[in-house]
């Protein structure tokens, strides 16, 4: 998906910057690698200075001055308000509901916001084996509120994830009431097309939002399932000229 003519950004761009902006100021944001990364430290360069970091490898409070390459990088816990152990993320700020964001990648995700990170393909034999589950079952189940950044198209947006690797909203209304989860699950799904957010009686992601030069049919296009709309389908705003400099000076830490 390109930007639209004209435009002096490109569709990750878009989609890197609305995700920062969905992360408040003073909000403690668990932090996965990759895109989610990208879009919470933007958020620090940005409009949320006082964003608390925290990275399952035990760094809380995290301020790093380039890109992390993993969760064990050595500059997350030099810029780190306190470095615990895992244990103590998982058991004392995790599980009891002391974070407020979770901020998650996905290959696969239904029209649930199930995600799946383990396999395509059957669990037994499968076509290629993921990364694997990490933290995120834990962070999707416990975390106030979840948010999603990912590319949209068919191979990721599909009718049934191949493997629930990380629980949205199960089958559907009441299923995370059913399973005993914490947190308040997904609102929230940014990609390089739009902003996609759970219907609030059937829990089933409907499109909320298009980024400048996308058609919705085009996101109807790339997504597994007969996509909703929102009656009140709103436009993305543009980057703004400092957002994209800050993004792009991030970026440049990365080489």
């Amino acid at each position: 998906m390109n930007a639209p003519a004209g435009a002096d950004w490109t569709a990750d761009e878009m989609m890197t910057v609305a995700a920062a902006r969905a992360l408040r100021p003073g909000a403690a944001c668990f932090v996965g690698i990759g895109l989610p990364s990208t879009a919470a430290n933007l958020a620090r360069r940005t409009h949320a200075p006082d964003l608390w970091l925290i990275y399952e490898s035990g760094a809380l409070g995290a301020k790093p001055d380039r890109l992390p390459l993993s969760i064990g990088d050595g500059i997350l816990a030099d810029t780190a308000d306190t470095v615990v152990s895992v244990p103590e993320i998982f058991n004392y700020w995790l599980q009891p509901g002391r974070i407020d964001v979770g901020f998650l990648g996905a290959a696969q995700i239904d029209r649930y916001a199930n995600i799946n990170t383990t396999v395509i393909g059957p669990y037994g034999e499968p076509e290629v084996r993921l990364p694997g589950a990490g933290g995120a079952p834990e962070i999707a189940a416990s975390c106030r509120e979840v948010i999603v950044i990912v590319r949209q198209n068919r191979r990721t947006f599909t009718e049934s994830v191949d493997f629930v690797t990380s629980v949205g909203f199960g089958r559907g209304p009441g299923d995370r009431e059913r399973l005993g989860l914490r947190g308040g699950g997904p609102v929230r799904v940014i990609t390089d097309l739009g902003v996609l957010e759970p219907d609030p009686d059937t829990r089933e992601l409907t499109l909320t939002s298009v980024h400048p030069g996308v058609d919705p049919e085009q996101a109807r296009e790339r997504t597994g399932w007969e996509l909703k709309l929102a009656p009140d389908l709103a436009r993305t705003q543009a980057p703004t000229p400092a957002e994209l400099a800050a993004l792009r000076a991030l970026l440049q830490t990365q080489r």
